[in-house]
């Protein structure tokens, strides 16, 4: 398996973590999106979309699009609830992780940390959205201890990619108490490291 990915990106992240946490062999080729690699004829014949991350399996198969690739390798793992009505809930997390969280989390980040602009800069709207994808999650999380069910699952994988990044985004962890909590809880579900979202970078 070959995931093309950059580190610097959380949607790649997940897709690392999760193929680290399972134990799953991998050979990770980077690319870097701020020099266009991701839009070489090379990359393209890869995923037509041009985005990263994409895996590549044995033969001509390859998949896109992070959530559905963390779905595909955890499947019959502790990743994925057992239960039916807490794996749909998993998936409910996932979705609204890339409708309601990641287009703001991480666009402001983004807009900080690569174009250089100050939180001032950022569109209020994104900046809204964004603290109330995190109020949400700090509701939620005042009553569990992960997103769904009592354990770690693809929900928080997901989710904790670039929340626990937002402070690169302007977005101040110190008012969202459970989700401090959350992240490390997750990361150390995942084995990762404690992150510093103000001085360090995230791998």
């Amino acid at each position: 398996m070959k995931i093309y990915g950059d580190l610097n990106s959380g949607n790649c992240l997940k897709v690392k973590w999760t193929c680290d946490r399972l134990g799953l062999p991998y050979q990770w080729i980077a690319v870097d999106t701020m020099k266009g690699e991701s839009r070489t004829p090379a990359f393209l014949a890869l995923n037509p979309a041009g985005q990263v991350p994409a895996v590549a399996f044995d033969g001509s198969r390859t998949l896109a699009q992070s959530n559905a690739i963390i779905r595909y390798l955890a499947r019959g793992s502790d990743l994925i609830p057992a239960d039916p009505w807490l794996a749909a809930k998993m998936d409910e997390w996932l979705f609204w992780e890339q409708y309601s969280h990641e287009p703001y989390i991480a666009v402001c980040r983004f807009q900080m940390v690569y174009l250089g602009k100050p939180v001032s800069e950022l569109d209020p709207d994104k900046v809204r959205r964004g603290h109330a994808a995190l109020a949400r999650m700090e509701q939620h999380l005042t009553q569990s201890g992960f997103l769904a069910g009592d354990q770690l699952s693809l929900a928080d994988v997901a989710l904790l990619a670039y929340t626990r990044m937002a402070e690169q985004g302007g977005f101040a962890l110190q008012a969202y108490p459970a989700v401090r909590g959350w992240i490390g809880r997750a990361e150390a579900g995942l084995g990762l490291p404690g992150f510093d979202p103000v001085t360090a970078s995230p791998q």
